[in-house]
């Protein structure tokens, strides 16, 4: 039963990591009837997710770097590292001053309805300009702030955190500002695995269940893999207003939970 449940946790995580709708949030709920995993399991099955993502954006990888010699790909590749390192050192501060809201039921909450809330503003002001496909500078900025901020405010959504500073930084496309979205979210995701891992390794974390842990990366990997590719086609033809009005009603369940005492 205890491998069931990282079947479950893997599943849960492989389908909210990348949709804008808060991992965090979904597997609070879950971990409070399956039992709670160390940081160590939680960032380890998120990797399992990035390494779908790598899987699925692989040609678009290898493209950029195998094409170096083209200014449009070397500049793409500096706002990825723009984005990313912005995360990388944001987040060594904010590890260093020890800033971290509390993974509990009703910041989670209030983070989900109000991000469906932002994500519909947000979507519905970026119609109102002209479909620009564009990374630019500012915008990898921005979405490497927002990395940070998702990070620091669990419920928030990493991906839909940077997807919407994206499109209102002037990335209007949705399948444009997804996709920079989910390539920034690869190295730094790697990359705060390999730091809890290390934190394991050296044993400053709890002792793991390697298996369990094995179990729920690879579910997670797989199912991330199909829920990606199907976000990929949907956001062609469809905005994201299903995903927001899915938080709000999700956070008002958590919210309702929290309230009678069956979440804290």
């Amino acid at each position: 039963m205890s491998y069931l449940a990282d079947v479950v946790l893997g599943v849960i995580e492989g389908i909210t990591e990348f949709l804008p709708i808060s991992s965090t949030g979904h597997l609070l709920l879950a971990e409070a009837w399956l039992g709670a995993r160390s940081d160590t399991y939680n960032i380890a099955i998120q990797a399992g997710a990035i390494l779908a993502v790598t899987l699925i954006y692989w040609r678009r990888i290898t493209g950029l770097f195998l094409g170096l010699g083209q200014a449009e790909n070397r500049d793409y590749l500096i706002k990825l590292a723009v984005a990313f390192g912005i995360t990388a050192v944001l987040g060594l501060v904010v590890k260093k001053l020890g800033f971290e809201l509390p993974e509990t039921v009703m910041p989670i909450a209030w983070a989900l309805v109000l991000g469906g809330v932002w994500m519909i503003v947000a979507e519905w002001l970026a119609g109102k300009k002209p479909d620009c496909a564009t990374i630019t500078l500012r915008v990898a900025i921005a979405v490497g702030v927002a990395q940070i901020i998702a990070g620091v405010f669990p419920g928030t959504s990493r991906s839909g955190a940077t997807i919407f500073v994206a499109m209102l930084m002037g990335t209007t496309n949705r399948a444009a500002a997804t996709e920079f979205a989910f390539l920034v979210g690869i190295p730094t995701m790697y990359a705060a695995t390999g730091y809890e891992l290390l934190k394991t390794f050296k044993g400053d974390g709890p002792a793991e269940d390697w298996t369990a842990l094995g179990i729920g990366f690879a579910v997670s990997t797989v199912t991330a893999f199909v829920a990606v590719k199907w976000l990929l086609t949907y956001i062609q033809s469809h905005r994201f207003t299903f995903f927001a009005i899915y938080r709000i009603v999700f956070g008002g369940v958590l919210l309702a939970l929290g309230a009678a005492g069956v979440l804290v």
